[in-house]
């Protein structure tokens, strides 16, 4: 019961802070939860955080919605109050045009915080054989147009036996993130536009800078939305298919999927840690410097995701799949929220 009275204490305080701010709306459209939307792949880390924090503080349980990186830059850069999200998790970092909503709808400013890294696995199921490939075949693989013969052509290859008589003489089929997604920002920068600038004959055929990153839209390449869940269920299913996932999909799944060698480099934490994993990655949440001055729980949220014990090298983030940052930086993160003070 006592509990209960103290989060019910939080919720009152909540709309009396909202209604003293000037917020629009009044008390029946305050709200006392933190909202937080964006990446499927910083999900699971801010739901365990969540969760605790809904557990072990007077504030309630966050609402988290895995809408993907840019599909939650949106709704949070459309404005400021208790109709926005609080905090959005990204895959990658903010663009200056999400910025530039924010500014120009009055959302910010938005203080970027860093939480850890992780990898972008290619992955299958353990029924399979493991994957040895390099970015310059997985471009072949997924681009829409390549080069071919001199020129450049919509993607002729079907087998990755095509590409490479090493590589499996199996249909290429790789169920991968859609464009919402921060995965799959980071894949065509990390993959598909690295692999290109591998292949001389690419640049020679005029394939640089964004048209490398275009992915193929013939059947190969299949978008399989933000769910996690769903990329592994079929992988399960289909022995001979491959998912483009976050490492910590692969870390919580390792009984049932493996993930391929990059570039002669498996997705592990140490190759990851250490980035001699060539598909690594920072990871990010953003909040409201607005919001942390009126929107109760948000500060004490963020403190609790940076802390050690969340965060650090041994903290519960890490039993999830997060690769730490090193321990003087998330010292410098977590300085940097408790010294939020608001709008």
């Amino acid at each position: 019961m006592k509990c209960m009275r103290s989060k019910g204490a939080a919720a009152a305080a909540a709309v009396a802070i909202l209604l003293s701010a000037g917020w629009p709306g009044g008390a029946a459209q305050a709200r006392d939860q933190i909202r937080i939307v964006g990446s499927s792949t910083v999900y699971p880390f801010a739901a365990t955080v969540a969760e605790r924090f809904g557990k072990t503080t007077p504030f309630k349980t966050p609402v988290i919605e895995s809408t993907g990186s840019g599909g939650g830059m949106q709704p949070f850069c459309a404005g400021a109050g208790p109709d926005y999200p609080d905090i959005v998790n990204a895959s990658r970092p903010i663009t200056a045009s999400e910025r530039a909503a924010c500014e120009r709808n009055e959302a910010g400013p938005v203080t970027e915080i860093k939480i850890g890294y992780d990898g972008i696995v290619l992955g299958n199921s353990k029924d399979g054989p493991r994957m040895a490939i390099s970015r310059a075949q997985l471009f072949l693989a997924l681009a829409k147009t390549v080069p071919v013969n001199g020129r450049a052509a919509a993607n002729p290859y079907r087998k990755w036996s095509e590409i490479d008589p090493n590589l499996p003489d199996e249909p290429i089929e790789v169920l991968g993130p859609p464009p919402t997604s921060g995965t799959r920002d980071k894949l065509a920068e990390l993959v598909m536009a690295a692999g290109c600038e591998a292949l001389p004959e690419a640049a020679a055929v005029g394939l640089t800078g964004t048209a490398c990153q275009a992915m193929r839209e013939d059947g190969p390449y299949v978008e399989a939305g933000e769910n996690d869940t769903l990329i592994l269920r079929r992988l399960q299913n289909n022995p001979k298919a491959f998912g483009i996932f976050g490492f910590n999909v692969l870390d919580q799944n390792e009984d049932a999927v493996q993930g391929a060698m990059i570039e002669g480099v498996a997705p592990e934490f140490e190759t990851i840690s250490d980035g001699s994993y060539p598909v690594s990655r920072p990871l990010y949440i953003y909040v409201k410097d607005e919001h942390v001055g009126t929107m109760p729980g948000v500060r004490e949220f963020l403190i609790e995701f940076t802390s050690d014990q969340a965060a650090g090298e041994y903290g519960y983030l890490a039993d999830k799949g997060l690769v730490p940052l090193p321990e003087e930086e998330r010292e410098k993160e977590a300085a940097m929220v408790k010294a939020l003070n608001g709008g």
